[in-house]
């Protein structure tokens, strides 16, 4: 622990936006690099930074909205964490703390962008239209993803680490053709869109990244690459992935970089909607590093206190990016009390709700399973169905003969 990592400098950004990053760098306290942020952590806005222009146009409702959905999944999350517990779910992938980093990001993205998410963005999968009752289905083991991307633009989570990113650049690179062959054509293709591929720190020493940010610089692929540095890849701190700050990799590609404030909403928004922007463009990728910090476990099958001490986690809980946002919202009059606390009776409403959805699941038949192997009916699971179906009835006849003797 304790490594000093070093700074970068905004100047290596080939874009239009290098100066006003460079100008609104905060390097961090515990010298971990210039980080952009317009939100400190008591909440006050950073109004000399010229990046505060490229938020003008969020009017208070969407303001409100964003901190509506920061609250909203966090008492969601705490719902599905308790569900887990009580046996409701066989695991759950908790996101407390990181809500800024996904409500940020989320907001930044258009209809015509598509998401490729692993298995935490529960706050990007609710600012895409995902219903969430369909994540608990997922970890209730009831369905294999559940939600219909195409109507969304949020693909199905993946549990394979990194996995995603290679099919998130691919998706990209099939944007950008289908785009480049209606121009040829003098054909109408829509708003052109772009990915975003979400990764943690962890997930960025795995291969598929590497060659997914090979070929996204090789064709200028429309997608940004956020990484969520929330400190820990289960048990092994982010200092041991990268001896570098992980943003700067994206130099060795030929494509920027910047770290931003995870924990501030509006600097989230701010640097991923310019990111999107390039990369709608055609200016190639981007790699957004999001310093954040995972609040609780890495999943609720994880002890953090094996491998953390309380002293972290209380410093970043100074650092809350619910609490920060909160601050900002009643500084500048924006919301008052009487919207936190409707905030506060919509997310026990949708708790309620959640706990509700649960215990209305159905089961599955497990002879449906053996339709979703094949496309087409092969002769071998027809044969291993049939021995199914002879297996369960044997208990039915089991039962009915345990019942006649009982009669007896």
């Amino acid at each position: 622990m304790g490594v000093e990592l070093p700074t970068t400098e905004f100047s290596d950004i080939p874009d239009e936006l290098a100066m006003e990053l460079e100008a609104h760098a905060h390097d961090g306290a515990e010298g971990h690099g210039a980080m952009v942020q317009l939100l400190d952590e008591d909440g006050r806005f950073r109004r000399d930074s010229k990046l505060a222009e490229s938020i003008k146009g969020l009017s208070e409702d969407s303001l409100q909205g964003m901190y509506r959905q920061m609250a909203m999944i966090r008492r969601f999350d705490t719902e599905a964490t308790a569900l887990q517990r009580q046996g409701q779910l066989a695991l759950w992938v908790p996101l407390r703390g990181q809500e800024a980093a996904q409500i940020g990001s989320g907001a930044a993205t258009q209809a015509q962008d598509y998401v490729f998410p692993t298995y935490r963005e529960h706050g990007v999968a609710l600012t895409r239209g995902v219903d969430l009752a369909e994540l608990l289905r997922l970890f209730r083991g009831l369905s294999n993803g559940g939600w219909d991307p195409r109507a969304t633009g949020f693909h199905l989570y993946t549990l394979v680490l990194a996995a995603q990113t290679p099919h998130a650049v691919g998706y990209a690179m099939g944007m950008q053709r289908d785009q480049a062959r209606a121009a040829a054509r003098g054909e109408e293709a829509g708003d052109p869109g772009a990915v975003v591929a979400y990764f943690g720190d962890g997930a960025s020493s795995e291969g598929d990244v590497h060659e997914s940010m090979v070929f996204a610089a090789s064709f200028k692929a429309p997608v940004v690459f956020f990484c969520q540095n929330n400190q820990w890849a289960i048990s092994v701190p982010a200092e041991v992935q990268s001896r570098i700050p992980l943003f700067n990799r994206a130099k060795g590609y030929g494509f920027p970089g910047v770290r931003v404030d995870g924990n501030d909403v509006l600097a989230v928004y701010a640097v991923t909607q310019w990111a999107l922007e390039r990369a709608r463009a055609g200016k190639g990728p981007v790699l957004i590093e999001a310093y954040t910090y995972r609040q609780g476990a890495h999943t609720t099958a994880d002890d953090p206190t094996k491998y953390r001490l309380s002293d972290e986690e209380q410093s970043w809980l100074a650092k809350d990016p619910l609490a920060r946002f909160e601050k900002h919202l009643r500084a500048e009059g924006i919301a008052d009390e009487a919207f936190f606390e409707q905030v506060a009776a919509d997310g026990d409403a949708l708790a309620t709700k959640a706990r509700a959805d649960i215990l209305e699941f159905t089961a599955p038949v497990l002879a449906d399973a053996f339709a979703n192997v094949y496309a087409e009916p092969h002769p071998l699971v027809e044969q291993e169905l049939a021995w199914h179906r002879d297996y369960e009835a044997g208990f039915a006849d089991a039962a009915a003969e345990a019942t006649r003797e009982g009669g007896r």
